[in-house]
């Protein structure tokens, strides 16, 4: 693995690129199980030295995504994520976390109860990372509908981010990133007989692992309002850093040597199309 990471990073210096995150940390927090729970532990061990070698200080941390051997209790969370906490600040330079909730999480899946998480560790260097997939694929979007939304899908979209607003204060120091992403409107709907379907997954994870786009890609079946969410980050929330566009999608497994590039292509385009989307790009 530290062979891997310094190949890598010599890549990125070759093409004048720079890591922000070491990710994903996996099925951390609130395991009942010691062995793996130590196990984890030898594991971020070694990414402080991959993170180190890639030249980040940051690694992100998604909620869990295992029911079976695990618990969503609070202070079991809190005292987990602490604990990497504490062993990233005795590392030089320290490290920091950046913990997600997942749509499709076991026990946390709204970016509130990670906040909450976070707030009660009270480390400088555990914080959260916002993205628009994992809000908008919890509260507005459903890909089992034949109308692609939730019920009330407007009403959980304009209180979550009221909320988000009011805790600006506190959320902006501790808002380590942002990643951006869209979703495909699904038809027909997921189900037992879409080709996406997977029993083990929540509709949710089939839907990222198969069908992100990035934003402003409404020629791709795009439909989210990411523009909502992104305007209350960078306005309301005042976020000012790296922006990753998070997309993971059945197009990234295509074969050809152009797939890197096309990706990055859209990327760009992307993140262009929504800045005039919110209106920065006026003269």
């Amino acid at each position: 693995m530290l062979q891997a990471a310094r190949y890598t990073r010599e890549l990125c210096d070759k093409n004048g690129l720079v890591v922000m995150a070491l990710q994903p940390f996996l099925n951390y927090d609130g395991s009942f199980d010691d062995t793996k729970h130590r196990e984890n532990i030898t594991k971020l061990k070694l990414w402080f030295k991959v993170v180190k070698i890639l030249g980040t200080n940051l690694i992100q941390v998604p909620s869990q995504m295992i029911l079976e051997g695990t618990t969503g209790d609070f202070d079991k969370l809190v005292a987990d994520i602490r604990e990497i906490g504490e062993l990233g600040l005795n590392e030089d330079p320290p490290v920091r976390f950046a913990y997600e909730a997942l749509a499709w999480g076991a026990h946390l899946d709204l970016w509130q109860q990670v906040w909450a998480v976070v707030t009660k560790v009270d480390l400088p260097n555990v914080g959260t990372v916002l993205d628009t997939y994992q809000i908008l694929g919890r509260i507005y979007g459903d890909p089992t509908s034949l109308t692609g939304k939730q019920p009330d899908a407007e009403e959980s979209l304009a209180s979550s981010l009221e909320e988000m607003a009011a805790t600006a204060p506190a959320l902006l120091p501790k808002l380590f990133y942002v990643q951006l992403s869209d979703a495909e409107f699904m038809s027909p709907p997921l189900s037992p007989t879409h080709p996406f379907y997977d029993p083990a997954q929540k509709p949710q994870m089939m839907w990222s692992r198969n069908a992100r786009l990035f934003p402003c890609e409404f020629d791709r079946g795009g439909y989210l309002p990411v523009d909502k969410v992104a305007k209350v980050l960078f306005e309301d929330v005042g976020y000012r850093g790296w922006v990753s566009m998070e997309v993971f999608s059945r197009t990234m497994s295509e074969p050809g040597k152009e797939v890197p590039t096309d990706h990055a292509q859209r990327g760009m385009k992307s993140w262009k199309a929504l800045l005039t989307q919110l209106g920065y790009n006026k003269k």
